[in-house]
């Protein structure tokens, strides 16, 4: 009985020894995407992150900040992949060679969010530097996300290049700088009847909608593009750049850009790819 038990345990150490690189190579086979808080609030990763692991065996761990911070991330070494929307914030990144290459992969466009009650009287606005000059000269609230994302990157060119205001400088009590995510920050202007700008991927994914509608859309200044680049591995060891190169391969293929493509709320696609325009 005792040669038995014996050999019983040993067996199982040793099929635990054999198992044991097995998963190991399992738990490598995971990459980190510094990414929006927008691709994550609007559901796109919940809806293509299946596929391609479906696709890859590839677990995506992703971390959700502004695009800033997204990027930041990245200098760090701290992520693989990132995948965010400010191509000047994204060239840069590669200017100081911690990132390989920029893919475009997908856009939308940001929408201007107001209460129902439109205070700063600007619903139907085609022109959104004159809507936002209206909300200075009344100062109705407005909520900023002042958290560096490509979000408030978008907002402040709005500002100061397109209406030639000096928000920082000409802001009043009226003026709102939260430094949170998107959702936060609609959820800030749903509860307080303020404007915010806003990703449309978000807008439309958000359930506390509340007293607010769309009352800027379609100017070609709120065209939002995405892009995605590999975290240099020449400066930072770590990076798993094989695994990190087949995420982004997947994303920019025929395959990926369907899945993207096919993400839609309520019927309303969130996001259009675009992978094959290199000057995006």
């Amino acid at each position: 009985m005792f040669n038995r038990r014996f050999f019983i345990a040993a067996a199982a150490l040793g099929a635990v020894i054999a198992a044991a690189p097995v998963a190991s190579a399992q738990k490598e086979k995971s990459i980190v995407v510094s990414s929006t808080t927008s691709t994550q609030d609007s559901g796109l990763f919940g809806h293509i992150l299946p596929l391609f692991k479906q696709k890859t065996s590839i677990d995506v761990k992703v971390v959700a900040q502004g695009t800033g911070q997204a990027l930041d991330t990245g200098r760090r070494g701290d992520a693989d992949v990132v995948f965010v929307h400010a191509k000047s914030a994204e060239e840069k990144f590669l200017a100081e060679g911690e990132g390989v290459k920029r893919y475009p992969v997908m856009y939308n466009d940001f929408v201007l969010i107001g209460p129902n009650s439109d205070p700063a009287g600007i619903k139907g606005v085609k022109d959104v530097a004159k809507a936002l000059q209206t909300i200075k000269e009344k100062q109705a609230p407005f909520i900023s996300r002042g958290d560096r994302s490509g979000t408030h990157i978008a907002e402040l060119s709005l500002w100061n290049k397109d209406t030639g205001i000096d928000i920082e400088k000409d802001k009043g009590p009226w003026y709102k700088s939260i430094g949170q995510g998107m959702g936060a920050a609609l959820n800030t202007a749903s509860a307080s009847n303020a404007y915010v700008l806003s990703d449309r991927g978000t807008w439309l994914s958000f359930k506390n909608k509340g007293d607010l509608q769309i009352v800027v859309e379609g100017d070609k200044r709120l065209f939002n593009q995405y892009g995605v680049m590999l975290v240099n591995s020449a400066k930072h060891p770590n990076v798993k750049k094989d695994l990190g190169q087949q995420f982004i391969d997947w994303l920019v293929s025929p395959e990926g850009q369907k899945a993207i493509a096919d993400y839609k709320i309520n019927g309303e696609q969130l996001f259009y790819p675009n992978a094959s325009d290199p000057s995006a």
